[in-house]
């Protein structure tokens, strides 16, 4: 058995989600702060006996943030399990709590969460009369969180990311129509908490590994005194007697001690000086308090490691923080087999971000080795490396936004064919495709190198603080990789920069045929996804770097390709002739000379704020930031009107960015007096005019 779908309604950063998970090991991808802990918090909810008693304490908290008002409004959290074993005992659990049966056998379960308002209020609400809005907001208004219950239900047949459904069960509130009585055929019936699915499986949470040393020293959070408790539940009664005795005569040959006696006495003798005999204790005595029941002295014991290499034993505060994260990890791990070993229906071992202060080999090697027979894992991880050794058929991808999270599943409406193109060519670089916000694919290293510095230096920001990954496929493949982004998948823009390679002479060559086929492909995805865009080089990035006004820093180049003075005059002749036969072999020529990838780090040095970026470039980020907010937009402008000499005219602009910061004047107005003092061709104005 194994969990296949969690559905979330209103919980948290989930509006309206839902996440599908296969046997075997999944993965949860998703920057911080988008939700991985809260999915992992909701299925704790029900499987989590640690945790159950919280799922009847939820609050106005709880509640997503897109909603303008959680008054009346539901949390729904449900579990779908499948491959339900046909053991006589397991199908009998299900069939009278949350399995939907099939074929005289329960295939599928449900466990599902209700957090909704309490009977009275639904009764109330479903009186309404239809379009009543007024008498809605009366009853909302008086509403408080003491006011809603939760409520467990199985058997349930419907999808609760279904809009209809959704309505049809927590209410309209638009045209105000409200049903009191729930169908339990489709909603599923009410689930005894004695038949709670909690006590039948097997559930470990590994939490993220923040600070492990602290909770190695809280007694409720050591992982080693919870392995050692287990333990020593199972000491039979002569070990135990043992133990026991042996602790009896070591406390007695302590106490014994003549020193121990000494001090015993002069305590005695001192207060008796001190105070007198009427007021001194009528007894004083030291003893040894080791306990001697076997559980309380395991709270004794201590874990002592040598790290890698070395032959010293020190105690957990001593280790590296990645090696106290392993441990913990370790122990954790060692907790959950323990439980593994009790006959249960089923295994699950959720595992929050494990990589903190690991080292990347370590990160692989444990996704990699921590494989269980009859268990279900799920991690959830920011780590590319993790993610490298991941299965895109079991991934699932959060994207956060403002208030609410999306959940992608990357493996959805693909053939097995094209899943396994794909994981072949996720390696730990482009795996940053499942991190971004929005990606542009190139096909070479100049485009790697030299994009983002042009971007740094004349905009002022990094494609990361546009959130902008640009990913070097190394190769013009850029199928494979684009078929992610589509409705169906990964709903995140994708812009792919490759080159034509026309040919300077005019000729029609292979190469460009070749381009022009695959402009054709990739406008092919174009049409079939909105979320790709292809943009093109008429020949290859060198020779569109000298078109778009960069002759000065090609000049600069040449003698750090030549030392021959002739070749040096006739490559800056050639450079300046604005010829493109002429620049555009000289410049391929100095790339092929030196490689292209190292050309590129050369030119790097030369990058300034005044350099031009190639229009087809600029059309590329423009597709994937799509949006800029007003405070970038002045952070970019701000920074550009910094690298002009100070004047009238340019003080004038920081006056007039100023206004437009604080809403005094338009987005037109600062565009209009932008465009009247800068260079043409910068940048930021070919922005604001597509904007």
């Amino acid at each position: 058995m194994y969990i296949s779908k969690v559905s979330l309604v209103n919980y948290r950063n989930f509006e309206n989600s839902y996440f599908l998970f296969n046997k075997g090991i999944n993965t949860i991808i998703g920057e911080n702060a988008s939700g991985k802990t809260n999915l992992f918090r909701a299925i704790r909810l029900i499987l989590d006996d640690n945790l159950l008693s919280y799922a009847y304490k939820l609050n106005e908290n709880d509640f997503n943030r897109n909603l303008i008002n959680w008054k009346g409004r539901w949390i729904i959290i449900s579990l779908e399990f499948s491959e339900i074993s046909n053991e006589e005992a397991i199908q009998a659990l299900f069939v009278y709590g949350s399995g939907v049966i099939a074929d005289d056998k329960v295939k599928k379960a449900t466990y599902n969460l209700f957090f909704r308002p309490k009977p009275e209020i639904r009764k109330q609400l479903s009186e309404l009369k239809e379009g009543d809005h007024d008498g809605l907001n009366s009853i909302l208004d008086k509403i408080t969180i003491n006011d809603y219950e939760t409520f467990f239900t199985g058997k349930s047949t419907v999808d609760f990311n279904d809009k209809n459904v959704q309505r049809e069960l927590m209410g309209d509130f638009e045209n105000v129509i409200f049903n009191y009585e729930i169908d339990e055929s489709r909603f599923g019936g009410r689930i005894p908490h004695q038949l709670s699915i909690s006590k039948e499986v097997s559930f470990t949470f590994i939490k993220a590994l923040r600070d492990v040393v602290s909770d190695f020293q809280d007694n409720k959070k050591n992982p080693l005194l919870t392995l050692l408790k287990s333990k020593s539940e199972e000491l039979n009664d002569d070990d135990s007697e043992l133990i026991s005795n042996k602790v009896k005569d070591l406390n007695e040959t302590i106490e014994d001690l003549n020193d121990i006696k000494e001090i015993t006495n002069n305590i005695s003798e001192t207060i008796k000086e001190a105070v007198g005999t009427t007021y001194s204790p009528s007894s004083l005595s030291i003893k040894s308090n080791l306990p001697n029941e076997a559980e309380k002295l395991f709270h004794a014991l201590k874990l002592f490691i040598g790290e890698p290499g070395e032959d010293y034993e020190g105690s957990i505060h001593e280790l590296s923080l990645g090696g106290a994260n392993l441990i913990f990890l370790t122990l954790k791990l060692l907790e959950y087999k323990y439980r593994k070993e009790k006959d249960r229906i089923a295994n699950f071992l959720l595992i929050e971000e494990p990589e903190a202060h690991i080292h990347t080999h370590i990160q692989k090697a444990l996704f990699d080795k921590i494989e269980y027979e009859d268990t279900q894992i799920i991690y959830s991880t920011h780590s590319t490396h993790i993610s490298e050794v991941s299965n895109i058929s079991n991934m699932n991808i959060i994207n956060r936004f403002k208030n609410h999270s999306e959940v992608y599943q990357p493996f959805k409406g693909l053939k097995d064919e094209e899943r396994m193109h794909i994981q072949r060519f996720l390696d730990a670089i482009r795996c940053n495709i499942l991190f971004a916000k929005s990606v542009i694919l190139v096909e070479g290293d100049a485009e790697e190198i030299l994009i983002p510095i042009m971007v740094k230096e004349t905009l002022g920001v990094s494609l990361d603080e546009l959130g902008i990954s640009l990913i070097n496929v190394r190769s013009t493949g850029f199928e494979n990789l684009a078929l992610l982004f589509h409705n169906q998948r990964i709903k995140k823009r994708c812009a792919i920069i490759t080159d034509l390679d026309k040919s300077i002479t005019g000729k029609v060559t292979k190469a460009y045929k070749l381009g022009l086929s695959r402009k054709e492909k990739l406008r092919g995805l174009k049409n079939r996804s909105k979320w790709i865009g292809s943009f093109f080089a008429e020949h290859t990035f060198e020779i569109e770097f000298i078109k778009a006004g960069n002759v000065d820093e090609i000049l600069s180049t040449i003698e750090d390709v030549y030392v021959d003075n002739a070749t040096i005059k006739i490559s800056e002749g050639d450079i300046k002739s604005g010829d493109i036969k002429k620049y555009g072999k000289r410049i391929l020529t100095m790339a092929g000379n030196k490689g292209k990838g190292w050309y590129a780090i050369l030119l790097s040095k030369y990058i300034t704020p005044s350099i031009c970026i190639p229009k087809y470039i600029l059309d590329a980020i423009l597709f994937a930031k799509f949006e800029f907010s007003k405070e970038l937009l002045v952070q970019m402008i701000g920074y550009v009107l910094g690298t002009y000499k100070e004047s009238k005219k340019i003080n004038n602009l920081k006056n007039k960015l100023k206004s437009y910061d604080e809403g005094d004047i338009s987005f037109d107005d600062i565009k209009k007096s932008l465009e009247e003092v800068l260079n043409k061709n910068e940048p930021i104005l070919y922005i604001l005019n597509h904007l």
